[in-house]
C-alpha cells in the first residue's frame, strides 16, 4: 500500500494487547467498552503530541517557577455517532476540559455510501485542535465527509483517531484530506463485500453498546 506522510500507525505492545482483546468474539460488552476508552486513552497520549501549550507561573512549596501547561479551551472531540461515542471519555480522561460535539452518519447498506443526519459542533471549533473519533475506517466515506463538515465551519486544525483501519478507508481520507493527520493502531487487510474490515472485530457500534 502506498505510504501517506499524514497517517501514522501507533504500534505498541500495550495497543497490540488491547486489540486482541476487542478482537475476540467472546469479549463482552462491558469489557469491550472499557477496552476501546483504554485505547482512545493510549492513543491520544501520541496524537496530541503538538497540542497547544503555553507558560504560567505557579508557586511550589519552595519558589516561584514557570511551567507549561496545555493550553485552556484549546481542542474539540467530534464523535461520528454512534461508535465514535465510545472513543471519548478515553480522551476527556487526559483532557477533561475538552469540548464535545457530535456528527451523526449512516451508511446506506446498498450504495455504501454515507448519510448526514445530525451535527451539532462547539461554539468557538474554529478556533481548536479537532479530534474526529470512529473505531473503526472502513470505505472511508463517513470520515471524510465528517472532516468535510467540520471544515466547512473554518476549522483548520483538524485530526481523525481510528482503532482499526482498510487499507481503503486510509486511502480516501488520505487524499481526500490530506492536511489532517490519521492516527490508527493497525491497518487490517482488506474490506469484505459488505464494506465490513478484515480481520477486523465485527460492527463496534454493536459490541460497545450491546445491540443486536
Amino acid at each position: 500500500m502506498k505510504e501517506y506522510k499524514n497517517v501514522h500507525i501507533l504500534d505498541h505492545p500495550l495497543i497490540r494487547h488491547k486489540l486482541a482483546i476487542i478482537r475476540d468474539k467472546n469479549t463482552n460488552t462491558k469489557q469491550f467498552r472499557e477496552v476501546v476508552e483504554e485505547l482512545a486513552t493510549l492513543m491520544a497520549y501520541e496524537s496530541f503530541k503538538d497540542v497547544p501549550t503555553q507558560e504560567i507561573v505557579i508557586e511550589t512549596p519552595l519558589e516561584t517557577t514557570k511551567q507549561t501547561v496545555v493550553k485552556e479551551n484549546s481542542i474539540a472531540i467530534v464523535p461520528i455517532l454512534r461508535a465514535g461515542l465510545g472513543m471519548v471519555n478515553g480522551i476527556l480522561s487526559l483532557f477533561p476540559a475538552a469540548k464535545v460535539g457530535h456528527i451523526g452518519l449512516y451508511r446506506n447498506e446498498e450504495t455504501l455510501e454515507p448519510q448526514e443526519y445530525y451535527c451539532k459542533l462547539p461554539t468557538g471549533i474554529e478556533d481548536k485542535v479537532v479530534m474526529v473519533t470512529d473505531p473503526m475506517l472502513a470505505t472511508g466515506g463517513s470520515a471524510s465527509d465528517a472532516i468535510t463538515m467540520i471544515k466547512k465551519r473554518g476549522c483548520k486544525k483538524i485530526k481523525l483517531m481510528c482503532i482499526i483501519a482498510a487499507p481503503e478507508g486510509v486511502k480516501k481520507v488520505a487524499e481526500d484530506h490530506p492536511d489532517v493527520e490519521i492516527f490508527i493502531s493497525t491497518l487490517d487487510r482488506q474490506l469484505n463485500e459488505k464494506g465490513y474490515i478484515l480481520p477486523g472485530l465485527g460492527d463496534a457500534g454493536d459490541r460497545i453498546f450491546g445491540t443486536k
